[in-house]
């Protein structure tokens, strides 16, 4: 079978991830793909290949049989601790002190294929390959769409959830209830990786389209217009945690500066909010103009909080030379920024701005937010890329 989910980027930011603040957070998905494809077969190994990091695995079937997984056994969705993260190095064979995206990589799988598979007479053999279009650590929730795509293909081979592929189609999606069922166990391999997330980078990988996210509270928004968009990867590597604790000890020195920034960066969210839901039922060029204004608006706001880079300046002026606007996504402090295309823009602009943006050292990307989430595809419908890339089919 081959499994596909999107991933998500965060669009309006306001620093809510953690559930510190009160502000409300957007996040779309993000049409860039990761793809699973899931191999059953009998000769006794689970494999993992993951081609983006040059990692290929495998472990003998009978001796993770052998394994006292009675560990993982906290309900029908367990949630992993420190101990068990420990205990599934033992079984990796990683060391103790590994922290790399290899090494989380691995112990997510291993985690979500026993607490998963556990319920089987025996341990499925199969292999895995996951390939994403999406660069890791750049804050796309790369991690998030490897764990919806791992949840998603092993639920289904372990039947606790139907295949929802039909004859013929070239992608179809799950109910809502499968859904549901993919982005709990989503979380916990997300927990694995990351110890405390927040949710909001699996759901919309599982749900797609736009998500509000307010005090860890998640729902869906009416699905958006498919927005085009350029993103662009500074390259800048930049730490979650060191930027959410600078916010917090700006906010805690200068309390009457920066409670106002927050409190007026939730009104941009919220105007976000509103303008988006007005394109959903019929987009207009006043709507776009509306949506730059928002985007200069929240990239200031965010550069008075700390979470701002020369690099993501230099990245706004260059498309701003060129008519365009854009802002930071993601935590900040590099990593990435997103660049709003109107429909109406030449070709020729566009162009021209990837050109700019490249020879500033950056990559960048033409792609579309606002996309369906994860989703099961035929083995046809997949360009020759992707097939190669999953080792050919």
């Amino acid at each position: 079978m081959q499994c596909l989910c999107r991933s998500d980027s965060w669009v309006w930011r306001t620093l809510s991830r953690e559930g510190r603040y009160r502000q409300v957070a957007l996040a779309v998905a993000l049409n860039l793909r990761t793809f699973l494809r899931l191999q059953p077969h009998s000769h006794g190994q689970v494999g993992l290949h993951l081609p983006n990091i040059g990692s290929k695995r495998a472990w003998d079937v009978a001796r993770l049989q052998q394994l006292d997984t009675s560990f993982l056994e906290q309900g029908d969705v367990s949630t992993p601790t420190p101990e068990q993260v420990e205990k599934l190095k033992e079984v990796a064979g990683l060391s103790v002190d590994g922290a790399g995206p290899e090494h989380l990589a691995v112990l997510a799988f291993l985690y979500l294929y026993l607490s998963i598979c556990r319920k089987q007479r025996a341990l499925p053999s199969l292999d895995i390959v996951v390939w994403s279009e999406l660069p890791t650590g750049a804050g796309l929730g790369s991690s998030a769409a490897y764990s919806v795509c791992l949840a998603a293909a092993l639920l289904t081979a372990c039947e606790d959830i139907p295949n929802p592929q039909k004859d013929g189609a070239p992608s179809s999606r799950w109910a809502k209830d499968d859904l549901e069922l993919i982005n709990k166990w989503a979380f916990q391999g997300e927990r694995v990786i990351h110890g405390n997330p927040s949710g909001v980078d699996n759901a919309v990988s599982t749900w797609g389209g736009a998500l509000r996210y307010q005090q860890g509270k998640i729902s869906a928004l009416q699905r958006p217009p498919t927005l085009q968009i350029l993103l662009t990867n500074t390259k800048v590597p930049r730490s979650t945690k060191a930027l959410v604790a600078g916010v917090r000890s700006r906010l805690l020195k200068f309390p009457e500066i920066v409670a106002p920034l927050l409190t007026s960066i939730d009104a941009i969210s919220l105007e976000c909010e509103r303008v988006l839901g007005d394109m959903a039922v019929a987009a207009t060029p006043e709507q776009y103009l509306v949506l730059e204004e928002l985007i200069d608006m929240n990239q200031h706001h965010l550069n008075a909080l700390g979470v701002g880079h020369a690099s993501l300046d230099r990245l706004c002026q260059v498309t701003m030379a060129h008519g365009l606007h854009s802002k930071l996504t993601g935590a900040g402090g590099g990593g990435c920024g997103i660049t709003l295309l109107k429909p109406d823009l030449e070709r020729a602009e566009v162009e021209a701005t990837k050109q700019a943006l490249t020879g500033c050292g950056f990559d960048c990307w033409e792609t579309s937010i606002g996309a369906p989430g994860v989703s099961v595809h035929s083995a046809a419908s997949l360009a020759g890329p992707v097939r190669q890339a999953l080792g050919g089919l």
